[in-house]
């Protein structure tokens, strides 16, 4: 029979739960800034294994993919500070430990508010947990093979045009491109949004439609508000995407979904 916990029990399952995750992602920290991934053949075949190599660890090697393919080739990366390059090899392999561990990371959430869920609800949650990991995987990708590039070349040619020399501080270009991937990755969670506060009976079905002239106003300042160059062309990087996603999460949310006090 079900026993309804108490808010210690509940704060108690938090806390281990909590302990587990730090654990998962301080382990795939470490674990990122002590091996690196190299080729190796094996009876003829190429295969990608993991190795002890500090100086040229999984961290290093994100950064060295980073530079080659998102830098215009006459530019540099340089460390202004003694540790400007061991900082941001903390950082990238704390994101990395942050993704690696996500898994995790939504298996203990689960968990955690599993008990207080009806079972068609935690099937819900599931498939739309999917969806939102397909989501922000695919504005990170987006945003990394065109907006990124895009926006770092238009920058150089400033420079350029300045006749000046460009070098980027490793400091500032490896956050810049992480900014941005995160930034694109929770801008296309907007249908997880628009479902969420519909299915709670926060708003109607119809609030979207009705909404349309303002969100379009507001996602195009949000895409000009977050995008570094002048140039009116990255922000539809962003902005373009988002109203696509408003328009087609307007339209299936008008057939499909009915507010939380229409489902009993």
């Amino acid at each position: 029979m079900y026993r309804e916990r108490s808010f210690v029990d509940y704060m108690r399952d938090l806390r281990l739960r909590v302990i587990r995750v730090s654990i998962a992602i301080g382990a795939a920290t470490v674990f990122c800034m002590t091996f690196g991934i190299g080729s190796f053949n094996i009876d003829g075949y190429t295969i990608l294994l993991p190795y002890p190599d500090t100086f040229h660890n999984i961290a290093i090697q994100i950064v060295l993919i980073m530079r080659n393919n998102l830098l215009p080739n006459s530019v540099n990366l340089v460390q202004l500070t003694p540790q400007g390059a061991f900082v941001t090899q903390i950082y990238v392999s704390a994101l990395l430990g942050v993704i690696v561990t996500m898994p995790i990371i939504v298996r203990e959430l689960a968990a955690f508010i599993g008990p207080g869920l009806y079972l068609h609800e935690k099937t819900n949650v599931k498939k739309f947990t999917a969806f939102a990991i397909i989501l922000f995987a695919t504005g990170c990708l987006s945003s990394y093979f065109v907006a990124i590039p895009y926006i770092l070349n238009f920058l150089y040619k400033y420079g350029q045009s300045l006749g000046v020399s460009t070098f980027f501080d490793i400091g500032q270009f490896v956050p810049f491109v992480i900014q941005f991937l995160i930034i694109f990755g929770f801008s296309y969670q907007l249908p997880i949004i628009m479902w969420a506060t519909t299915v709670s009976g926060i708003v109607r079905r119809d609030f979207w439609r009705h909404n349309l002239r303002y969100a379009i106003m507001i996602i195009t300042i949000f895409g000009a508000f977050i995008t570094p160059d002048g140039s009116g062309v990255t922000m539809w990087f962003i902005a373009g995407p988002m109203l696509l996603l408003y328009i087609v999460g307007m339209l299936i949310l008008e057939e499909k979904i009915k507010p939380v006090w229409q489902r009993y």
